[in-house]
């Protein structure tokens, strides 16, 4: 069979089966074991059978699992909690400030969670209830919160930085650390359309409100737990003391400790936390290995070669094709998960970054941006959906909440196309390369 027609037939099917509603793994499977039997007979089945184990024999998934019970647990003890209130009494004079300290919150909470959707539930389930006691309109609120997820898997740790470094044979390390930069500049991006609209829109924001210095210096207390993962995570791989296997083995071991001593984590919630981190984990393998076997019957089509060709042929200067690529990422996430992206598009699109003279260290990080942007958009963003119905407000409310949030951070995803340093200047510092 020609090989146009192998991949167009994975790509119709793969959208049929969806359109279907059935759920993305068993449709990448079900595309790759049809579309393979037809093109390579039943030979398929002997590597649908072997795909599993090849797969997942690889330590360079290790530090996926430990990193998601890492913030089960986390988010089980309420560790969390008393950053928002913290963020929120430093920045109580500032109109819009408990939106700020929200963003903020999850900014910090990116660092132990690791996932936007665990990002926004910790601090919402804080920060609404305070939005609704102090008049905050709760569309433009809840969509700040909900664009500030991104934060989640650009700051280490990241579960789509782990995939995408699985996948690509670069240095999780160096990546992780590639992504706290832009995500110190993000929160800004964030943190000024806010308190600009506030300011011009008095209604979307009260009045500010007085916290006394005491009461302000008392809430740090609160803090310290959140930073001490954080300096164990990211101060051990900056500094080569530990791989990131190794500091997600430590900073989970170090969250369970003070889970345990001071918030009074007991058997019941340890069990809902390995529960969930169990339920998520099997979700994320389910898909790696559906999507695994997907890339492989498409990959079998040459698409990465021809690909390349055609940009040769073409005269495109490598800069059209990062702004083809964005776009593509863009449009795929509107209806895809970031992982599930992540795992077909990454061994077509790297290769090619590559060969263009381009780091693959940088595109990881412009790659996460632009995936997670696709969680807040119609008509598939998980986030957006997951928030209107934890949050119980109107899916056109909150839309319009987050639209100028979205605006930001496209603008944010051109900054850091555009600009490679503002990615690989800190990396470039790192003791342990």
């Amino acid at each position: 069979m020609d090989p146009a027609i192998v991949s167009l037939l994975c790509i119709l099917g793969l959208f049929v089966f969806m359109m279907m509603g059935i759920p993305i793994v068993y449709s990448l499977g079900f595309t790759a074991i049809i579309t393979g039997l037809l093109t390579y007979g039943s030979g398929t089945l002997y590597k649908v059978g072997l795909s599993p184990f090849s797969t997942l024999f690889n330590l360079g998934w290790t530090p996926l699992p430990l990193f998601v019970l890492l913030g089960t647990i986390i988010a089980e003890s309420g560790m969390g909690n008393d950053l928002f209130r913290a963020a929120a009494n430093w920045l109580s004079r500032i109109r819009g400030g408990l939106i700020v300290a929200g963003i903020v919150g999850e900014a910090m909470l990116a660092t132990t969670l690791g996932t936007s959707a665990a990002a926004i539930m910790v601090v919402g389930k804080v920060a609404v209830p305070e939005f609704e006691r102090q008049g905050y309109h709760r569309g433009f609120s809840l969509g700040a919160l909900l664009a500030g997820g991104v934060l989640g898997p650009l700051i280490p740790p990241s579960a789509t930085m782990i995939i995408y470094a699985v996948l690509t044979n670069v240095s999780v390390g160096k990546l992780f650390i590639a992504g706290i930069i832009p995500g110190i500049i993000l929160v800004f991006f964030l943190s000024i359309p806010t308190i600009v609209i506030c300011g011009l829109k008095p209604n979307l924001a009260p009045q500010t409100y007085k916290v006394s210095w005491q009461e302000r210096f008392s809430s740090l207390k609160g803090v310290w737990p959140i930073g001490l993962v954080m300096f164990c995570i990211i101060g051990a791989i900056y500094f080569g003391i530990a791989t990131a296997t190794e500091t997600a083995g430590v900073g989970g071991f170090v969250v369970l400790l003070i889970a345990i001593l001071f918030f009074r984590l007991r058997w019941s919630g340890l069990r809902r936390a390995l529960v969930e981190a169990a339920k998520v984990n099997a979700l994320i393998l389910f898909i790696i290995v559906g999507a695994t076997f997907y890339t492989y019957v498409v990959g079998s089509t040459n698409v990465a070669r021809h690909l390349h060709a055609f940009v040769d042929s073409s005269s495109m200067s490598p800069w059209q094709v990062i702004v083809i690529i964005n776009i593509i990422l863009i449009i795929l996430g509107c209806i895809i998960d970031p992982i599930t992206i992540t795992l077909l598009t990454i061994p077509i699109f790297v290769p090619l970054i590559v060969t263009l003279g381009m780091d693959p260290i940088w595109f990881g990080v412009v790659f996460t941006v632009n995936t997670q942007i696709g969680l807040i958009t119609p008509p598939m963003g998980i986030d957006l959906f997951a928030v209107r119905t934890v949050f119980n407000v109107p899916t056109g409310e909150i839309l319009r909440g987050v639209m100028p949030f979205l605006l930001s951070e496209m603008i944010f995803l051109g900054l850091i196309s555009a600009f490679p340093q503002i990615s690989l200047w800190l990396p470039g510092l790192m003791i342990g390369k």
